[in-house]
This record gives structure tokens, C-alpha cells and sequence, in this order.
């Protein structure tokens, strides 16, 4: 269940510590990015034909345009002023150094001068973020920065003045991470004042009531990344969108891609929306078709919305209001042949298919022991073994067997080959339905993050942007 919304505003102040770490928390939702992947992961393309005629009859624009003057195509460098503060060229290269060195990436030329022009983006947000904090008479207590950045250092293992060292040599500095700590924290407080969001208790018990009646379906957890995008750039963030999936299928982390690009406010906590039901007005109609079309672990996109653009990334699904089966606990039996040194692989196969024909034989844990025997391999039980840790492969195999089944064999010649015999299963419990707070935190959370997005629009549409 999400936070709610004091508890969201607060958490803003984690999100530069959950960036610092998110290489090391990338393995928790791994993702796979299939080469055929379904069909809402590669949507048609706008027609730029089509965009243009919309656009054209929208403002009454000519059919024939002819330029005046002389228009210098780089001209648009990325260095801005933004209602009187600069930004110059060193404030972007430090920034991306620090997502850089924070992630242990290695970019491509191109891949650099397409992170500078996000990066540039993400600073004048930054920017106008701070400056409405301080119209607003909200200022961040350098005690404070002080205090995020002795925690990011810790995570990582190092002293301050290590992690000085540290940014010194990456080419980053310290005050770019501290002028980011500065932006959530006054924007977070910024939040906290303006948005005043009640949910009663009737509209809780609703919630609640729908809960209850919809018990059994399905969930799903889902990430995005999203980018805003008008007429006249759609071809733009669609291409953008695609090297960002090419990124994923060479490696980069979801949540690492989500902080970088992503303009959603779910950004800070890596693009995590959290566990979602399909039901009408949770997610946009085209989003919601592709999270039910996909498998966990796929990512899908850019999905065409009305504003804009998204990628999904389903890290998993479950039945509401049932017990995961990932969480029973299983009482099992290992039975392993190993192989001397200098077994081919030949030999190691009919070795293998010896030891499957004998194990898919047995009847029950009773019976284990003397096939083990029989077939000079070793016996170890394991008790208390929780599905969910197991490896994701080895999940799928043992979810569906019962007590007294065997799995397939599965190993090395390196390591030996082994199967796994099921001798007792507790299922979890059902869980329980959430409580009318948890209730009022999440929808308080939603409505949130959509005064936000809200809040940061006007304050780009009203801004003096002045790129140089």
C-alpha cells in the first residue's frame, strides 16, 4: 500500500539517496526487454504528416511558410537563464557526472549529448521548483543538506569527505548534489502547504467496498516513465523514448532511467506506482491495455497518450485478497549426482538422463532416500523454504507441484545436477484488507502527485527561459 500524503511529500527527501544507490537496488525488479515484444510495446509511430495539419488548422497557420532573418540551428546550447538564475554549461556536465559515477555508466557520445539535453530540462525544473519555495517564503536549513548528504554518503559507504572525493574526481562536485537535495526538500514543503487534499471516510468505505467485491482479481505493480510531449515534439520524445528502452536492453536499470527522464511525479521514487487495479480512471485507457496484455518482467512502450508518451515496466502481479503462492513455505528433499573431473559433456548428459529416468520414478519423500541410494547421490533436507526466494526459473518449476512431486533435474557438469522433492507446503494466509487510513493515504497520494504535475506546468508556461 502506498504512503500517504504527508508521508509522500516527506519521501522526497530520499529520492537523491534512492538515486545514489538505485545501481546497487537494481537487481531487486530486473526486467527483461523482449526483442518481439507485444504489440502495445511498439505502438504506430504518430504520423508527422497528420500532426502537422492538426497543428496548422489549430493556430491558422499558412500552408506556405516562408522564414525571414537568418536562424543559426545551434543556437540553442545547453545553458539557459531561468527567471534571472543561470545555468551554465559546468551546472549540466556536473550533474551528469554525478548520475554517472552514481550509476557506473558508460555512454556513447551521442547518449551524453542526449543526457545533457534531458539533464538541462531536470535543472530548470529544479530551478523554478526552489524559486517558488523561496516566493513562498520556504528556505532549506543548510544543516539539513548537510544531514541528506552524510546519509547518501553512508549508504555508499564513505565518509563526507570521501564522498567529496569521490564527486571531486568524477567531475561532479558537491554542490550539485546538495543544490538537488535543495530542490526536493523545498519542493516537497512547497506541497505540503499548498496541497491540502481530504479524503472522508465515506469515500474510504467505498473504496473499501469495491475492494471487497473485486477480491480475487487481478493486481498489478507497475513503473513508468513518462514525457510530456506537444504537436510540434511528439517525433521527438517518441524517438527519445525509444534509445531509452535500447538503454534498458543494454543493461540500465528501470528506476535508474525513470529518475533521469521520467517528467511523472512518481520520478523520485524510480517511476513506482505501485500496486494498481485495472479499473476505469486508474490508468490511462492505453496504459491499462498494455500492463494486461504483458508478463512480469516485460516493458512496453512508448505507449501514445493523450499528453504524451509512457513505458510501463510490470515488475509483478497477483490476485487481490488471495495469498501469493510465492510465499508458501515448502519442506524439501535435495538429491544430487555430481560428475568427476574430466567428464565430457556427453557423458554428463547420459549420466543426467540416468538420474531424471530414476527420480521422475519416485513415489514420495518416503521413497527419496532409496532412489538417492540406488543412484549414489546425496540427500540434504531443506525445511522452511519460501518459494519467493528461490531463483525466478526455479520458481516456476516448483510453484505447480504438490507434496510428494519432483522437479526436473536441473545443473551443471561444474556444479553437479540436482532435483528437488516436495515433502511438505504451508500456504500463507489470505491478506488482509487494508484499513480505511491506508485507504486515505493512497487516494491522498494520487490526488497529490496530480496537483504537482499541475503546479509545475504553470510554473513552465509562466517562466522567462532564456537559452544561450
Amino acid at each position: 500500500m502506498n504512503i500517504g500524503v504527508s508521508k509522500a511529500i516527506r519521501a522526497g527527501r530520499l529520492s537523491v539517496l534512492a538515486l545514489a544507490i538505485s545501481s546497487l537496488a537494481s537487481g531487486a525488479m530486473a526486467q527483461t526487454v523482449s526483442d518481439t515484444p507485444p504489440a502495445q510495446q511498439q505502438p504506430q509511430q504518430p504520423s508527422q504528416e497528420d500532426a502537422a495539419a492538426a497543428l496548422a488548422a489549430q493556430l491558422d497557420l499558412p500552408r506556405d511558410i516562408k522564414l525571414f532573418g537568418k536562424a543559426d540551428p545551434n543556437i540553442r546550447k545547453p545553458t539557459a537563464i531561468v527567471n534571472d538564475t543561470v545555468l551554465t554549461g559546468t551546472d549540466v556536465d556536473q550533474r551528469l557526472n554525478l548520475i554517472i559515477a552514481l550509476n557506473k555508466l558508460n555512454l556513447k557520445p551521442d547518449e551524453r549529448d542526449q543526457y545533457r539535453l534531458m539533464i538541462l530540462r531536470q535543472l530548470i525544473d529544479e530551478t523554478l521548483q526552489i524559486q517558488e519555495a523561496k516566493a513562498n517564503e520556504i528556505t532549506v536549513d543548510p544543516k539539513e543538506i548537510d544531514s541528506s548528504f552524510g546519509a547518501v554518503a553512508r549508504r555508499l559507504q564513505r565518509t563526507p569527505e570521501q564522498m567529496r572525493a569521490f564527486l571531486r574526481q568524477a567531475g561532479a562536485s558537491e554542490r550539485t548534489m546538495r543544490k538537488q537535495i535543495e530542490g526536493e526538500v523545498a519542493w516537497s514543503r512547497l506541497l505540503r502547504r499548498k496541497v491540502d487534499v481530504n479524503v472522508s471516510d465515506e469515500e474510504a468505505n467505498a473504496i473499501l467496498a469495491r475492494l471487497k467485491a473485486a477480491q480475487g482479481s487481478e493486481e498489478y505493480h507497475v513503473y513508468e516513465i513518462y514525457m510530456n510531449a506537444t504537436d510540434d515534439r511528439k517525433q521527438e520524445v517518441y524517438a527519445g523514448m525509444q534509445r531509452i528502452i535500447q538503454q534498458m536492453k543494454e543493461g540500465a536499470p528501470f528506476d535508474y532511467l525513470a529518475k533521469t527522464y521520467s517528467e511523472s511525479s512518481t520520478k523520485g521514487q524510480g517511476g513506482d506506482l505501485g500496486w494498481i487495479r485495472l479499473a476505469p480512471g486508474i490508468l490511462p485507457d492505453e496504459m491499462a491495455k498494455a500492463v494486461e496484455e504483458m508478463q512480469t518482467g516485460q516493458v512496453a512502450g512508448p505507449i501514445p497518450l493523450t499528453t504524451g508518451f509512457s513505458i510501463v515496466y510490470l515488475a509483478d502481479k497477483r490476485k487481490i485478497g488471495m495469498a501469493d503462492p510465492r510465499g508458501a513455505k515448502l519442506s524439501l528433499r535435495q538429491i544430487t549426482i555430481t560428475f568427476p573431473k574430466g567428464t565430457t559433456e556427453a557423458q554428463a548428459s547420459a549420466r543426467a538422463s540416468q538420474f531424471s529416468q530414476a527420480t521422475q520414478a519416485i513415489k514420495g519423500c518416503g521413497d527419496a532416500s532409496n532412489v538417492a541410494a540406488a543412484q549414489n547421490a546425496e540427500v540434504v533436507e531443506k525445511d522452511g523454504v519460501v518459494i519467493g526466494d528461490l531463483p525466478p526459473a526455479l520458481q516456476q518449476i516448483i510453484l505447480p507441484l504438490q507434496v510428494g512431486q519432483v522437479t526436473q533435474p536441473f545443473g551443471t557438469v561444474e556444479d553437479g545436477v540436482r532435483v528437488l522433492v516436495v515433502c511438505g507446503r504451508d500456504d500463507p494466509p489470505p491478506p488482509g484488507q487494508p484499513s480505511i487510513e491506508q485507504i486515505q493515504d493512497q487516494v491522498a497520494e494520487q490526488r497529490t502527485n496530480l496537483r504537482a504535475q499541475r503546479m509545475l506546468r504553470d510554473l513552465r508556461r509562466d517562466a522567462l527561459i532564456e537559452y544561450r
